[in-house]
């Protein structure tokens, strides 16, 4: 099961305290002050993590809190500093502030790492206060608290290519017959409850990934059926497939739908590369193809059918063929 969302509590260790000491050696009167400074409190970090799929650890333990530093001792030893504790997160995390709904962070690319909560500076030993005036001072700064506060982990998925349609629409269907992904299929609608991912190769150097994700209906901007537990995961995705059903009555009609509940819920995604395709060929008489595009009124969209494999590799290069250029503008470039 995908777990995409989660709200988490991290705690930075507090520093360590000063310490108040004095040089205590045989044949040396009057050493002066020796005490060491706190060590710092460990840090709570996110790093992302390419084999983590879902936010499902961190909904199972909430609460993270770092190792405090040690306290400085005698003949200027700086305590220990705290641990950091790293918490592991898939690539594709926004992190928001809970209070403020701030967006603090968007990690997408493995190995990055974010400071959630920053540890406290440790205290200031005697030593430290020494001066020709005060040689002997019994002062000694405590250590500071560290960082504390409530994020909310929101995971949105990072693929090449959305497949977005009405419910029951075949997207499921489709994915599995280009990869290797097994999503759930059934003959009735919301059989998708969860995006799923599959990585679809043309050949050794062509592959990108493709999400099913659940079904749209209207209304799904204001969180109607899936609502916005769709919508946020095609924000990410470079190019938009709107799969129709060529055997409903009127495909114009569930395309505005489509791009009405996208442009609704944020004008980005109208500005996304996108094709339409009409679905389910293989349930229409043989000799009706050639016209089903221009008698559903989209006659520039493309009659595939993913049970039969009816223009799917012509289908398949006409995709590749839009999302190359979204590729070859994030792709670094050599100097």
């Amino acid at each position: 099961m995908l777990i995409d969302r989660a709200r988490i509590h991290v705690i930075a260790g507090d520093g360590g305290d000063g310490c108040v000491s004095f040089r205590r050696e045989k044949y040396v009167p009057k050493g002066g002050p020796d005490g060491g400074d706190g060590g710092l409190g460990g840090s709570v970090v996110l790093e992302v993590d390419a084999h983590i799929r879902t936010l499902l650890d961190c909904r199972e333990q909430p609460r993270y809190r770092a190792d405090s530093g040690r306290p400085g001792s005698g003949n200027n030893r700086t305590g220990k500093d705290g641990d950091d504790l790293v918490i592991r997160i898939p690539p594709g995390t926004v992190v928001k502030d809970v209070e403020s709904g701030e967006i603090l962070a968007d990690l997408v690319d493995p190995g990055s790492r974010w400071p959630a909560a920053r540890g406290g500076r440790g205290g200031r030993g005697n030593a430290r206060f020494a001066t020709p005036t005060h040689q002997a001072p019994r002062r000694a700064d405590p250590g500071e608290p560290g960082e504390g506060r409530w994020l909310e982990l929101e995971l949105k998925l990072i693929a090449d290519v959305g497949l977005v349609g009405l419910p029951n629409a075949g997207k499921s269907t489709l994915l599995s017959r280009i990869s290797r992904a097994r999503p759930r299929i059934a003959d009735y609608p919301f059989t998708t409850l969860e995006p799923n991912l599959g990585i679809v190769a043309l050949d050794e150097e062509r592959q990108f990934v493709m999400a099913d994700l659940p079904g749209l209906i209207e209304g799904a901007h204001r969180g109607k059926g899936l609502g916005l537990e769709f919508l946020r995961h095609v924000e990410r995705t470079r190019v938009l497939i709107f799969l129709l059903d060529v055997t409903r009555p009127e495909p114009t009609e569930d395309l505005r739908l489509l791009e009405n509940e996208l442009a609704r819920h944020s004008a980005a995604l109208t500005e996304k590369p996108r094709l339409v395709t009409l679905s389910k060929a293989d349930l229409l008489p043989p000799g009706a193809h050639a016209d089903a595009p221009a008698r559903a009124g989209l006659p520039e969209a493309l009659l595939i059918s993913a049970h039969s494999g009816l223009h799917l590799d012509r289908w398949l290069a006409q995709v590749w063929h839009l999302l190359q250029p979204t590729l070859a503008a994030e792709s670094p470039t050599d100097e």
